[in-house]
C-alpha cells in the first residue's frame, strides 16, 4: 500500500489541504528498530523545520491487524511491553513498561486528535472503522507509545491506524481509506 500511496493520492485526493511529506515502510516494530523509528521520526520534525510548512503536521502509523476486518483508529497507548510473541528481530515479550521513566505498566498516552470524530467522518464516507482503546499490545504498541511519546515532545500530532489484510479488505478499498482518511484529517485539523 505505502509504495503506491503517492501515485493513488495525486490521482484520487479531492482535498487541497492534503500534503503527503513522506510514506516509509518500516520493516520491523520492536526493540532492535526503535532507533530506526526515532530517526524517522526525527528526519519528519525536521523537514518540517527546514521547509517552513504551514498547516498542521500529523504522523499516521499503519500497523496491520491480521485478525480485524475492520479498520480501527487507535486512542492510545500502553506503557508496557508485554506482546504475544517475539518481533521479526527476535525481541522477547516483557512485563515490563516501555519507558521506565514515565511510570508503571499502566501509563497511557492518548493521541491528541478527535478519534471519534475521525471513526464517525469516516463511517459516513463509506467505511467499517472502530474506535479503539488498545493499540494490540503487540509491537504496534510499542511502536505508538514511542510515537505519541516522540509527539508531544516535538509539539506535532500522530494517530494509528490498524488495518486489515489485504485478503479481508481488498488493496482498492484500502487505498480508497487512506485517502478518505487523510481528507477527514485535513478538514477536522485546520
Amino acid at each position: 500500500m505505502a509504495n503506491n500511496l503517492k501515485e493513488y493520492l495525486a490521482k484520487n485526493c479531492v482535498s487541497k489541504d492534503v500534503n503527503l511529506g513522506s510514506c516509509t515502510v518500516l520493516e520491523t516494530a520492536g526493540q532492535g528498530a526503535l532507533a530506526s523509528l526515532y530517526q524517522l521520526l526525527q528526519s519528519a520534525v525536521n523537514t518540517k523545520e527546514s521547509e517552513s510548512l504551514t498547516g498542521k503536521t500529523i504522523w499516521v502509523h499503519f500497523g496491520v491487524n491480521s485478525g480485524a476486518t475492520k479498520f480501527a483508529i487507535e486512542q492510545q497507548a500502553v506503557n508496557e511491553a508485554t506482546f504475544r510473541c517475539p518481533d521479526e528481530l527476535g525481541w522477547k515479550p516483557q512485563n515490563l513498561p516501555i519507558v521506565p521513566s514515565d511510570g508503571p505498566i499502566s501509563t497511557v498516552r492518548k493521541t491528541n486528535l478527535p478519534v471519534e470524530e475521525i471513526t464517525k467522518a469516516l463511517e459516513k464516507n463509506g467505511f467499517e472503522v472502530i474506535t479503539s482503546d488498545d493499540a494490540g499490545r503487540f509491537v504496534c504498541n510499542y511502536v505508538y507509545y514511542h510515537s505519541l511519546r516522540f509527539a508531544e515532545q516535538n509539539k506535532t500530532r500522530s494517530l494509528f491506524v490498524h488495518v486489515p489484510l489485504f485478503v479481508a479488505v481488498d488493496e482498492e478499498t484500502q487505498m480508497r481509506f487512506t485517502v478518505s482518511l487523510l481528507e477527514v484529517l485535513a478538514s477536522i485539523c485546520k
